[in-house]
């Protein structure tokens, strides 16, 4: 779990912002336990007796005998008690019937605590689902089959499973066993989302006016995007060998085939010389106004492996003024484009390397993107796929 922020919940005020019946019964569990810290609970219908200042202090400062069901549940409570949370809970639970048993008077700390209380799953759900759309760099790996098969959503055994597979290569790679998965069905891709741990850190603090160390598992999010239409599987996570994790076990999970998704090179770059200011055009794609080339790597290689790099405003324009165009020679590795979408106001950053990576700033531009990266020869087709 990420390292335990109460911030919401750190000061005696925060806490009288949550109705005080509902805060005892969430702690009834851990009676004991507030007992042993010097806190005893009234009962919910006392009209007092709940010492805020203490029970703020306490929550400051866990022990070794804090319980770890406790701890995770203010945590996620403590995310989702913002303007933001609160709709998004309230759209999860609309017309639930743990909609019609919250008042409408709860304030934003108050209906997560609740909702948590009823249904810790949905919680737990929403908080994944604000990391959907951080990511920035994907890596795509394509379907071996000639035929895609029909996608079924997942049964809950399905999805166990895979988290358990997932567990076992965390565990050894000394990330602990906590890794959950989350799945999201969209309109035309479907999402998972990986929660997992990450090796235990150390950090130096300040406490009590002396240092400290705090010892955690920070958490840390992967989200992997299949398309069902092609087959494709893209994913952002951090390491080879978690890539590869998610390669092989998403194969075998969902398709029975360890291969399904065979890893090779999905992106070519050599349009760009075969076509020049050509292989830009977008004229004949729906949300997308202009495109232009910001920056070109070429990989020369040799005994000292040059890279060369070109930059301009519009690289293309920058050579048709000079008469040039680009070389011949070398491997065009990685390109950089600045792409107007018909939504914004503003051009965002895409970025493309020959094999199988792409980057851009808002995931819900991949749609757009691939259509035009297919009709301009970006994309390999499967009879020219060189494995690159």
């Amino acid at each position: 779990m990420a390292t335990l922020n109460l911030r919401r919940f750190s000061k005696p005020e925060m806490l009288r912002k949550i109705d005080r019946s509902h805060l005892i019964t969430f702690f009834e569990p851990y009676t004991e336990y507030l007992s042993g810290r010097g806190i005893e609970l009234p009962s919910a219908a006392a009209e007092n007796g709940l010492d805020y200042t203490v029970m703020s202090n306490v929550l400051l400062n866990p022990n070794t005998s804090t319980p770890p069901e406790m701890s995770e549940a203010l945590y996620y409570i403590n995310e989702m008690s913002t303007p933001e949370g609160f709709d998004l809970i309230q759209e999860a639970i609309a017309d639930t019937e743990i909609d019609v048993s919250i008042s409408e008077d709860a304030a934003y700390g108050d209906l997560a605590l609740q909702v948590w209380v009823q249904d810790r799953n949905i919680i737990e759900r929403l908080h994944a689902e604000q990391f959907l759309f951080r990511p920035r760099s994907f890596e795509y790996f394509k379907c071996t089959r000639e035929t895609i098969p029909d996608f079924e959503e997942p049964s809950e055994e399905t999805i166990t499973a895979l988290e358990a597979d997932l567990d076992e290569w965390f565990a050894k790679k000394r990330r602990g066993r906590a890794s959950k998965v989350f799945s999201y069905v969209k309109d035309d891709f479907v999402w998972f989302l990986v929660r997992h741990g990450e090796p235990f850190t150390r950090e130096s603090i300040i406490k009590d006016g002396e240092s400290k160390s705090l010892f955690y598992r920070p958490e840390k999010y992967d989200v992997i995007v299949y398309n069902p239409e092609n087959g494709e599987i893209r994913m952002n996570a951090r390491s080879k060998g978690e890539k590869e994790l998610y390669r092989t076990k998403f194969g075998l999970h969902l398709f029975g085939d360890s291969e399904f998704f065979d890893g090779k090179s999905k992106f070519t770059l050599e349009p760009l010389r075969e076509s020049g200011s050509a292989s830009i055009l977008c004229d004949d794609i729906e949300g997308i106004d202009w495109v232009r080339l910001k920056e070109l790597q070429i990989y020369w290689g040799g005994t000292h492996k040059e890279i060369e790099i070109r930059k301009a405003e519009d690289i293309f324009a920058s050579l048709e003024e000079r008469d040039r165009s680009i070389p011949n020679g070398g491997r065009l590795s990685k390109a950089s484009f600045q792409i107007k979408f018909a939504d914004s106001k503003t051009p965002r950053a895409v970025t493309l390397s020959s094999g199988n990576r792409a980057q851009f700033k808002r995931d819900d531009d991949a749609e757009v993107l691939e259509k035009w990266l297919i009709r301009r020869g970006f994309v390999i087709s499967g009879s020219e796929d060189n494995g690159e």
